[in-house]
């Protein structure tokens, strides 16, 4: 490698094909993706952008908190499914609103209090944390409220187009509603309305509420059939030798119509194993530490990508795929579905369930790995002597 070089990424691959880099770049860019600079071998052809940082996208900041999204345009190849990166301090509030696409959040940390009423008169009204969920059905009007210690939290829409400054917001429609027609809709004086907001407030400052019962409303037509909040970490993960799966969908969360996921961990030197989801797309939120992913498209094409915290990764439907943990601390995502049901298929079971001397004769491979097979699937993957470990 010419001299001055040498301490510097470069784009050369140990079998030495490639060459230095002697033009402008980013090289802390570059030392955050690897496996772009220097693609495995076996990447292959053209597969879209499956990659976008929250780090690289507007943020929408107001007295009470900020917001910042991922859409279809900024990742193109998400259609299925859109993201909101939310804060609210200790009393912000995302105002009174609804959506023409169903809300599934993930609380990143903090603490909220959510309301929301259906079409039958039933409320809701709930304080949510770390690792809780909620989901509001398409068209239902709700609010969020960051508590004592304010609140961080994901939001998934099951449209990729969709934008969170698109919803339907109240002080929106009161802003554009005559207020002779506000008059005699709720039966008071125009003058009631001298005070209303002119556009739409969006998230807002306000006084950090009283404890859940000291707000209670009392409906007469009672509360939500079905619960609108999920303790994800409550439940009792799918723990393999490394790590473990929490899955969540319409069979454990019955609202949750539209929006299927399921929190993974990777412990160091272990793998999210080979596989792919046969019922749709899937759209990645990246929680704690780095890993690589390399998706396999078909027809000899592949490609590698490296994920960080606070990236979004995106898989087509039915591409084969991994996600392996490259890093020294454990590895957190969340992987969502537009979909009632989680959905995969394991590569390794697969094999293991299909005729021996079909698989056998298929890759020419022989009892030392077909003897290992498993028939049960296992989500996560570590095996004593064939981890990968950072150097």
């Amino acid at each position: 490698m010419p001299d001055g070089y040498s301490n510097v990424p470069q784009p050369i691959r140990k079998d030495g094909a490639g060459w230095v880099d002697k033009g402008p770049r980013d090289i802390m860019r570059d030392l955050e993706n690897p496996d772009m600079l220097v693609p495995p071998k076996t990447d292959a052809g053209l597969v879209p952008n499956l990659k976008f940082s929250f780090s690289d996208t507007h943020m929408i900041l107001k007295n009470g908190g900020w917001s910042r999204e991922i859409t279809a345009r900024d990742l193109p190849i998400a259609t299925t499914l859109a993201g909101v990166n939310m804060a609210l301090t200790p009393g912000g509030v995302r105002e009174l609103h609804w959506h023409q696409q169903a809300e599934w959040s993930y609380m990143l940390l903090g603490h909220a209090r959510i309301t929301a009423v259906d079409q039958n008169g039933r409320n809701f009204i709930a304080d949510v944390g770390p690792g809780d969920l909620w989901y509001f059905p398409p068209g239902i009007p709700h609010s969020i409220q960051g508590l004592e210690d304010g609140c961080e939290f994901l939001l998934v829409f099951d449209d990729g187009h969709f934008s969170d400054l698109s919803t339907f917001s109240i002080s929106d429609w009161f802003a554009h509603t005559p207020k002779d027609v506000l008059s005699a809709n709720f039966g008071v004086p125009m003058s009631a309305f001298n005070h209303i907001p002119k556009e739409q407030v969006y998230i807002f400052q306000d006084k950090v509420p009283g404890p859940i019962d000291t707000q209670k409303v009392q409906s007469p037509f009672g509360t939500v059939p079905e619960t609108f909040k999920h303790r994800l970490l409550a439940q009792t993960p799918i723990n393999t030798p490394g790590g473990s799966v929490r899955i969540v969908d319409s069979t454990n969360f019955p609202i949750s119509k539209n929006i299927a996921a399921a929190l993974v961990e990777v412990r160091p030197g272990a793998m999210r194993e080979l596989h792919w989801h046969p019922n749709n797309d899937e759209w990645q939120y990246y929680l704690q530490g780095q890993g690589r992913m390399t998706v396999f498209a078909a027809n000899g094409v592949a490609r590698t990508f490296d994920y960080r915290a606070g990236d979004v990764g995106y898989v087509p439907f039915a591409n084969g795929h991994y996600i392996q943990n490259t890093g020294t601390e454990t590895l957190w995502f969340l992987e969502m579905f537009k979909s009632d049901r989680f959905q995969d298929v394991s590569l390794n079971q697969w094999m293991a369930l299909t005729p021996t001397e079909l698989v056998q004769s298929n890759l020419n491979i022989g009892p030392e790995l077909l003897n290992v097979l498993r028939k049960e699937k296992w989500p996560v993957v570590k095996y004593p002597g064939f981890s990968y470990y950072p150097r």
